[in-house]
């Protein structure tokens, strides 16, 4: 027997509850409330009677893992319940999924996302407002909500169409590769605002850009006392105190 599919007006409803998962979030079991939340009208189409009220039970369980990627263990969890509602084994119950993957999932939504694609944001977004854009927050909302808002949609259409297959999907998709990326994106666009910054002032100040670069034999002198294992902290500390203090001559 096939599982029973859910119509696409519940499966709509679903998706914007999922917008809710944290409005109800408590320290006992964290997101269980909004998990349960988001999967009441499926359930309700799946199931009647003492079935119901089983199933809102399995899902009162304690559950905590990334806003984001929620979306994705949201959408197996409605294929595995179709299943179980139908009859068919699906060889996995919608419970264990959700233990299983919830740590996983928390680690690497925070690590791109939060750790990630939000810093990357908010350096292009500074970049155009060093240069006096008006669109910088514009770009900065854009830049961050568009990729996270295609990931909960389609991690919930995906997680429902392919069950347990989502999770080779999201492994394909590298996230923790992703956010080292988005890093070292980061690191390299604060460093052309910082250098952009200079121009500015140097220009304001009237000095020739040139003298810019006499800069440089102090960054590979700091590079390579980094290598040495002496302190980044301190060196910041002791660059900005000398600075400071020539500032003051």
């Amino acid at each position: 027997m096939a599982a029973e599919r859910l119509p696409t007006s519940v499966l709509l409803r679903v998706l914007a509850r999922s917008f809710f998962l944290q409005a109800s979030w408590n320290f006992e079991r964290l997101q269980n409330l909004g998990f349960f939340y988001v999967m009441a009208p499926a359930l309700r189409y799946f199931y009647r009677g003492d079935e119901l009220t089983e199933a809102c039970r399995r899902h009162l369980d304690y559950f905590n893992t990334h806003p984001y990627l929620a979306s994705p263990v949201l959408g197996v969890s409605l294929h595995l319940e179709g299943s179980r509602a139908s009859g068919e084994e699906a060889g996995m119950k919608a419970g264990e999924f959700k233990k299983m993957v919830m740590a996983p999932y928390a680690a690497m939504g925070d690590a791109f996302f939060w750790g990630g694609l939000r810093p990357l944001a908010a350096c292009i977004a500074i970049f155009f407002a060093a240069k006096g854009s008006l669109w910088a927050p514009v770009l900065f909302l854009l830049f961050f909500n568009l990729p996270h808002l295609g990931f909960r949609i389609l991690g919930l259409w995906k997680g429902y169409g392919l069950g347990l297959g989502v999770i080779q999907l999201i492994q394909g998709h590298r996230l923790p590769d992703l956010a080292i990326r988005a890093k070292e994106a980061t690191v390299v666009m604060l460093g052309g605002v910082c250098a952009l910054l200079v121009v500015f002032s140097l220009r304001q100040e009237g000095v020739p850009l040139g003298w810019g670069l006499a800069v440089l034999p102090l960054v590979a002198g700091l590079r390579w006392l980094t290598r040495r294992g002496i302190s980044v902290l301190l060196l910041v500390l002791t660059t900005c105190a000398v600075m400071v203090f020539l500032g003051q001559l």
